[in-house]
């Protein structure tokens, strides 16, 4: 809002100052602005500065790394196993950020050196303040898979492309001890923890989920090992899921500079949909996300490395599904102001 002011009120000063006490005196509403962010910057984002203090600047630029990959478990009537995983598919980039807006490019470096050609994307747009904290996503994997166990045959080593997964959801929540505790600092650089301090934390999750996987191309060994009642060898899912998002976080600052933060939380809820069947049901629903962080600070220097661990179980009394998504990031860059 003050930038579209300034762009059209007018402006008597020979400079154009970006300090908010010289937005506001350009009229009315260029004052209405910049109260009105005043105001939401105090009620959302304030900290006992004991605990929590600003990075003092209001840009970054940083370099990141990004792997992750997909692991499987089913549990089948016969109590049989299958599990699978997916190759790393890594990424590295470069990134800019203005307050919460960043702008950067990432390349595929698994495909560069020889990896998977299979697709694995993700979006996703995240805010976190000292009160909440709100993320919109969406995932799609048509991801290569190895196939390490499959019922009687054990440490088989079978490349599997039968696997698409994706996921559209939002997620909001809001932390109890939000004046000491920052998942920013932890997660995302834009907040420095100088005392150790935890929360619990609780919103709502809901999601939609899409998995397909087809093993009608294993050999007949495998296949006769599968329920006969799974339609042409495939496990399907078509689910909209609406849950209680409970959680605990906890950042331990143990040495100066140094942050461990550490989050877990399980979402609760049901599950509307199918789950290999002909008909929709609802159902009970079990989704959890795991995060871990180590984070650096010296003056304007910071690097942290950062992994996680999304995982969804789908039961429906005579098969058992576990499917997470598992990542890890790296990061390191530098805070400077230009006004």
């Amino acid at each position: 809002m003050c930038i579209v002011a300034a762009i059209i009120m007018p402006c008597h000063s020979d400079a154009i100052s970006f300090n908010l006490d010289s937005i506001a005196a350009w009229g009315k509403f260029p004052r209405f602005c910049v109260n009105t962010y005043r105001w939401g910057d105090k009620f959302f984002n304030t900290y006992d500065s004991l605990y929590v203090v600003g990075s003092g600047t209001k840009f970054n630029v940083k370099g990141v790394t990004d792997s992750r990959l997909n692991y499987i478990n089913f549990r089948l009537p016969n109590e049989a196993t299958v599990d699978m995983i997916s190759a790393p598919s890594t990424t590295i980039g470069a990134y800019l950020t203005y307050l919460a807006v960043s702008v950067g490019y990432d390349i595929n470096v698994s495909k560069l050196f020889g990896g998977t050609e299979h697709t694995r994307q993700r979006y996703n747009f995240g805010f976190t303040c000292s009160l909440l904290s709100a993320e919109v996503y969406w995932e799609d994997n048509d991801v290569g898979m190895n196939l390490d166990r499959f019922g009687n045959e054990t440490k088989l080593d079978y490349s599997f492309d039968g696997v698409h997964m994706s996921r559209f959801g939002l997620d909001l929540y809001y932390f109890f001890n939000h004046k000491r505790y920052s998942q920013a600092a932890a997660f995302s650089f834009s907040k420095i923890q100088t005392q150790s301090q935890g929360s619990f934390y609780a919103g709502f999750s809901t999601y939609s989920q899409d998995i397909d996987i087809d093993f009608s191309s294993l050999p007949a060994s495998m296949l006769d090992q599968l329920p006969s009642w799974w339609d042409n060898y495939h496990y399907r899912v078509k689910t909209h899921n609406y849950g209680l998002r409970l959680g605990y976080g906890y950042n331990w600052v143990f040495a100066r500079g140094w942050v461990l933060g550490a989050t877990v939380s399980p979402v609760v809820g049901i599950r509307k949909g199918y789950v290999n069947s002909a008909e929709d049901g609802v159902s009970f629903s079990l989704y959890n996300y795991s995060k871990i962080s180590v984070v650096w600070n010296s003056g304007k220097w910071f690097a942290g490395i950062i992994g996680s661990a999304d995982t969804a179980i789908i039961s429906n009394r005579k098969t058992t599904f576990v499917g997470s998504n598992l990542a890890l990031s790296t990061a390191i860059g530098y805070r400077f102001n230009l006004w």
